[in-house]
């Protein structure tokens, strides 16, 4: 897929990170980018940066795990612009995802706020998004955003199950999609350590779902890993970079550190010598 002037994309969690990183790239190849995101202020601040650019943008506050937002989005996305070309499910959240001592010590409310957005998110997205691209019958593609934690060994968090989920209903969909022999790609973004505020997400954290049993390491574990995402982190520009090239090249695959694949291929070699 190559042609991008004028076509539509949609990208869940784009008011920062890897969201505008991939929004902005999609913006700068000329298509038309429909900015989802739960953060109100953070959005019409993203909003109001791609209109001063000239982009042809339009802003809707979205919550992914909730699905009856998802499909306002979707309705949105049409009367605005009629076809959705690309869909990013990236909205994710890393809070409350370490420092417990055991994950089954982790509290409830955690993994229904980490599983509904990470995972049941995505699920929201397709759900959406996927019946009206394949009747339009236009070429498009679809990102799902996971983590290469999602294909290395779990590492005990709430996140890392999030993520392997993810990787397992990407790689479902993209047979699905063959199997039904419609024209729409699909990629798995695998992200390392990429300067986003994702171990901050807990500053959108319904209060309904905020625990009375967090334990007390948690909030100093993601501090921690705030500080290093934001020291060492990539550039989320970057990523976006090499999503829109992904997309062009057809790859299902996309890692934005080659340096982690080691990760995989120790994981696999267990699994085969077992």
């Amino acid at each position: 897929m190559n042609l991008f002037k004028d076509q539509v994309a949609v990208v869940t969690g784009s008011a920062s990170g890897i969201g505008r990183g991939m929004a902005t790239a999609f913006a700068r190849a000329g298509m038309k980018v429909v900015l989802a995101d739960i953060e109100a202020g953070a959005l019409a601040e993203t909003e109001a940066a791609f209109a001063a650019d000239g982009h042809d943008v339009l802003a809707v506050r979205t919550d992914v795990s909730d699905r009856d937002s998802v499909f306002e989005l979707a309705l949105a996305a049409k009367a605005r612009y009629d076809k959705v070309h690309i869909l990013c499910n990236n909205a994710g959240v890393g809070g409350a995802t370490g420092g417990a001592p055991g994950i089954w010590n982790a509290p409830q409310k955690s993994w229904q706020w980490v599983m509904g957005v990470n995972f049941q998110g995505v699920v929201h997205g397709l759900q959406a998004f996927v019946p009206d691209m394949i009747a339009h019958g236009e070429p498009g593609h679809i990102v799902n955003t996971s983590s290469i934690v999602g294909v290395w060994p779990g590492d005990g968090s709430i996140y890392s199950v999030s993520k392997h989920a993810v990787t397992a209903l990407t790689e479902g969909l993209a047979r699905d999609l063959q199997r039904q022999q419609t024209n729409i790609g699909v990629s798995l973004l695998l992200p390392a350590l990429t300067a986003t505020r994702i171990n901050t997400g807990a500053r959108n954290r319904p209060p309904e779902l905020a625990p009375d049993d967090e334990h007390p390491e948690t909030a100093r574990f993601m501090a921690q890993m705030d500080a290093r995402y934001q020291r060492d982190g990539m550039d989320p520009l970057q990523v976006g970079d090499t999503v829109l090239q992904a997309i062009v090249d057809d790859r299902f695959y996309v890692f934005t550190h080659p340096n982690t694949q080691a990760g995989i291929e120790a994981r696999m070699r267990t699994m085969l010598e077992s």
